[in-house]
């Protein structure tokens, strides 16, 4: 046993780990496992466990309390989680389906006193059991629970509260009763008569017995094998493949086995007998020379076709592409390319059930005939996704004949000959469907609807985060166009031509803004500035400054002098934020511009058959900083025929590109621009912008006509 306590501590921890494994005997699991609730942000941290490898342990030694595991599930409702099987576990909680792939069943229960919440522990057995928990098991889990729970509160009461260590402490199974020696003589000729090998290993892969048959058939001797992990001494078995099988056979508890090709070609047949305390392999060869035929490597195929290491690579590549998928269209794109070649499918599709039907909102493969046919079915007649989205459960077809028996008044015409219907699920409630489709009939083993259950929970969440981005999204840039000014004045002798365009990633409403102010017949004022940040407060501040905007320039106030009011309404409000801005009085009659600038990117000019320029205005501090800061008024010439060009930072900024030079460069695309429409123009320059950001854009033009 490990450890971690001191003297105050350790009639507490004693009896902590008593209780645990006690637990583990009278309810006949095989892993078992103690979390404490600690920290802020707070987490659970292993404090004790039973029968896990200690390779398995290191990754769930502390596990988030917010995160997708039954012990955290457990301590987040107050409550007993129960997870029959791993087709259950992969439907509720795929990131740990993911990461923890074998078959179990688990139990998670909170700890808690009249005081407080302490954590929560765990047992585990292996799956096939029967799929509720007994009333002997519940009862032993809940005397269990406020057993533990009375020690922590004991030990905390007295001074000497349990307080997680750097490793868990590691109790050791009740081992097998010793054989008298006359059985243990008996059974040791009996392994060296065998020309199969023989090797057991503990739950680590250490080596504690071994045959001389196996040592010979490994390539080693018995001395050499005793006291080390197997895949050490044999290194050619220190493959991932081979030692997850290892703990695949320790976690489910399930005979298993795989083969392995040794440096010199031969191939050897492994099977795996688990118990609580370890694994004992039985090891043949299986009589085939393989050396010319294919590298080494232990191959241990699932049902998909692919070794199960490549295939696990694949998804938890997959897993972490989906974490940052933003929109719906990343999330089926990661399906195609990560799902559909594994298992060969050939049409997907994502429906999301939504006002009594189910609503297609992405697929991949099927034609848009079979499209409009699924889109909008009820949810009120019996069908495979209704009873998906009904149920929680996923479903399984292998062929037409055993979907017709199932559902015989539901048509599924799309020219496919098996399906898989997989629940997308977020916190229990299932919200919709991704059908697989394949051209061909074909079983779904246990291993594969476990799989695809676990991936189709990871899609639950990532589409689920996607929706919502999506939603919101829309929503934003609906406030952010409904800000903006729905058109603008029409004014002889002016040609004008507006764009605002969102991030290609956005991160949501931005403060970017334009304005067109008419004045009188020949005279106007154009705005356009950014609010810092990009969130509902930019939005709201952003209003405020085009209204006092709006208000001081209709006054007749200089330039310069509706900035410096401006600013001065910002400082009163008190928002923390800042605004660029760059404001422009125009006179068609004398052919002027005037302007003003708090901090905001210089505007360009395009004189007729000349190149364009920056306008060279000085830049005031941004509106918000200083409540006593001056913007100084320029004029320069606009005659007919140029065009000027306000536009924001996001049109010209881009990483570990010079500010000064960028805006050279936007100058020379305004100069071999376009000279027709501005509309034109327009798109000219958002052609070559980097799209990091919001751009905002406002082109003007002195017609040649203009008095």
């Amino acid at each position: 046993m490990g450890g971690h306590a001191d003297e105050g501590t350790r009639p507490y921890t004693s009896a902590l780990d008593e209780q645990l494994a006690q637990a583990a005997r009278d309810t006949g699991a095989h892993i078992g496992a103690v979390y404490l609730l600690t920290g802020s942000p707070q987490v659970l941290v292993m404090e004790a466990e039973i029968g896990l490898p200690a390779q398995l342990v290191k990754p769930w030694t502390t596990v988030r309390l917010d995160g997708g595991a039954p012990v955290a599930a457990a301590v987040r409702q107050g409550r007993l989680v129960w997870v029959p099987t791993a087709q259950e576990l992969a439907r509720r909680f795929p990131g740990t389906a993911l990461a923890f792939p074998y078959a179990f069943a688990s139990a998670a229960a909170p700890l808690h006193s009249d005081s407080r919440m302490w954590g929560s522990w765990i047992l585990l057995w292996p799956e096939g059991r029967p799929a509720e928990l007994s009333g002997r098991e519940q009862e032993v889990i809940a005397a269990t629970s406020e057993r533990l729970a009375a020690v922590l509160e004991q030990a905390a009461d007295s001074g000497c509260p349990l307080r997680p260590g750097g490793e868990p402490r590691v109790l050791t199974p009740v081992p097998p009763p010793m054989p008298d020696p006359y059985e243990a003589v008996a059974a040791a000729g009996y392994l060296d008569r065998l020309r199969d090998g023989s090797v057991a290993l503990d739950l680590d892969g250490v080596v504690t017995f071994a045959s001389p048959a196996a040592a010979g058939l490994l390539g080693t001797t018995v001395s050499e094998l005793l006291g080390t992990p197997l895949w050490e001494t044999a290194t050619w078995l220190k493959d991932p493949a081979f030692q997850d099988r290892c703990r695949a056979a320790v976690v489910g508890q399930q005979v298993a086995s795989c083969s392995a090709r040794r440096p010199d070609g031969h191939e050897l047949e492994f099977v795996l007998h688990p118990d609580p305390t370890g694994v004992s392999l039985r090891i043949t060869p299986s009589g085939a020379d393989l050396s010319a035929q294919r590298p080494a490597r232990a191959f241990m195929p699932d049902n998909s076709g692919l070794p199960r290491a490549d295939v696990f690579y694949n998804f938890l590549h997959m897993a972490s592409a989906m974490t940052r998928a933003l929109n719906v269209r990343e999330v089926v794109d990661l399906i195609a390319e990560h799902v559909m070649p594994v298992f060969k499918a050939q049409a997907m599709a994502i429906m999301r059930a939504e006002s009594g039907r189910m609503r297609i909102v992405g697929s991949h493969g099927y034609v848009p005939e079979v499209l409009e046919r699924f889109d909008g079915q009820t949810l009120a007649a019996p069908s495979p996704a209704e009873q998906v989205v009904r149920t929680g459960e996923p479903a399984f077809y292998a062929d037409r004949a055993e979907l017709v028996r199932a559902f015989p008044d539901t048509a599924q015409d799309d020219g496919m000959a098996a399906w898989a219907f997989l629940p997308l699920t977020v916190s229990d409630d299932t919200f919709g469907v991704c059908l697989l489709a394949f051209d061909h009939a074909r079983p779904f083993t246990a291993e594969q609807c476990a799989t695809l259950t676990t991936l189709a929970g990871l899609m639950g969440q990532a589409l689920d985060r996607a929706l919502l981005y999506d939603t919101k999204d829309r929503l934003a840039h609906s406030l952010q166009t409904s800000l903006l000014p729905g058109s603008l004045p029409d004014m002889p002798g002016l040609e004008v031509a507006a764009r605002y365009v969102p991030a290609t990633r956005g991160v949501g409403i931005g403060g970017d803004f334009y304005d067109l102010i008419r004045l009188n017949e020949t005279t106007a004022a154009a705005v356009i500035g950014d609010v810092q940040g990009h969130n509902m407060t930019a939005a709201a501040l952003m209003g405020q400054v085009r209204t006092a905007i709006h208000a001081h320039a209709a006054v007749g106030a200089s330039p310069g002098d509706v900035l410096q009011h401006t600013n001065r309404l910002l400082m009163d409000l008190d928002t923390d934020l800042f605004t660029s801005c760059l404001l422009i009085y125009f006179d068609l009659r004398l052919r002027t511009l005037r302007a003003a600038n708090a901090g905001h990117p210089l505007p360009l000019l395009r004189p007729p058959n000349m190149p364009a320029e920056i306008i060279d205005i000085p830049a005031g501090l941004l509106l918000g900083i200083d409540a006593d800061a001056e913007y100084a008024t320029v004029e320069v010439p606009f005659p007919p025929g140029a065009v000027l060009a306000l536009y924001t930072d996001g049109l010209v900024e881009a990483p570990g590109v010079d500010l000064d030079e960028a805006i050279g460069t936007l100058a020379a695309y305004l100069t071999s621009a376009p000279r027709e429409q501005l509309q034109q123009v327009a798109g000219t320059l958002l052609d070559h912008a980097p799209h990091t950001d919001d751009i905002a854009l406002l082109l003007l033009r002195h017609r040649e006509n203009a008095g």
